[in-house]
């Protein structure tokens, strides 16, 4: 049996048929010349008229035409069949081709998310602390000598210190506690917007955590980074600044 999508047996088939219609084509010409041997000889054969030579030799020939066309269709087939195998090899190594492309392109993909994150977290940081000394300063103008003296210098000192050593939150987590402490909704809007120092403090803290949010939904497709934004010290805090911010007290000029 040919296996059909081997190339050395549709090959070592196509040998053997063409062989064999050789060797028919060699015994019916050897049967020929021995009929007219034998039949007439020679000299008569040459001596036929050129119609009765005509139909002679078609009739010797047609077989042979017909053996070497059913030989060539037979020859044809297999060769389209050794066309179909290989076209078919083609096709799965291009499926393959395109399989491993589309899982570099995914690692390639992957990467870049993760070299974006890298970076994104870089910048986080440095954000970050960015915040917090708005925050401070924020602070500063509501707690601080120049605002209700609440806090003094070394104390205010002492959070600052506390910040650039390593603690992140340090002013956010204080604002925040005041907010929560006040129980006059009127005094929370004047702790962040009473003058215009806080109000632009608040305004440059909103619009600075914005940015960083639109930059952290940009490499983050499944929002876990955004939600730990929002879900630290300095998230909260901007939702209390976008909550007063939005309140009915954003027109007062000078709420008791």
């Amino acid at each position: 049996m040919v296996d059909e999508r081997n190339p050395a047996s549709l090959a070592s088939q196509r040998d053997r048929r063409v062989q064999l219609g050789l060797i028919l084509t060699a015994l019916w010409l050897g049967t020929g010349v021995l009929y007219v041997t034998l039949s007439m000889g020679w000299t008569a054969f040459m001596r036929l008229p050129l119609g009765d030579l005509g139909d002679f030799l078609d009739g010797a020939f047609a077989p042979l035409a017909f053996l070497w066309l059913v030989l060539g269709l037979f020859l044809q087939q297999r060769e389209l069949a050794a066309n179909n195998v290989a076209i078919q090899r083609q096709f799965e190594v291009m499926q393959r081709t395109a399989e491993h492309a589309e899982i570099q392109t995914r690692a390639i993909a992957a990467n870049e998310l993760h070299a974006r994150q890298d970076t994104f977290i870089d910048v986080a940081q440095l954000v970050m602390n960015q915040l917090e000394v708005i925050a401070g300063m924020l602070f500063i103008s509501s707690q601080g000598t120049i605002g209700d003296g609440v806090v003094s210098d070394e104390e205010v000192d002492l959070m600052f210190a506390r910040l650039s050593s390593g603690e992140s939150s340090v002013f956010s987590r204080r604002m925040i506690l005041l907010h929560v402490r006040l129980a006059d909704s009127r005094d929370g809007w004047a702790l962040f917007y009473g003058t215009p120092i806080r109000k632009q403090h608040c305004e440059n803290y909103i619009r600075s955590f914005d940015r960083l949010l639109r930059s952290a939904a940009g490499c983050d497709p499944e929002g876990m980074i955004v939600d730990a934004l929002h879900g630290n010290a300095q998230g909260r805090l901007y939702r209390v600044m976008c909550t007063l911010r939005d309140s009915p007290y954003g027109s007062a000029p000078n709420p008791t």
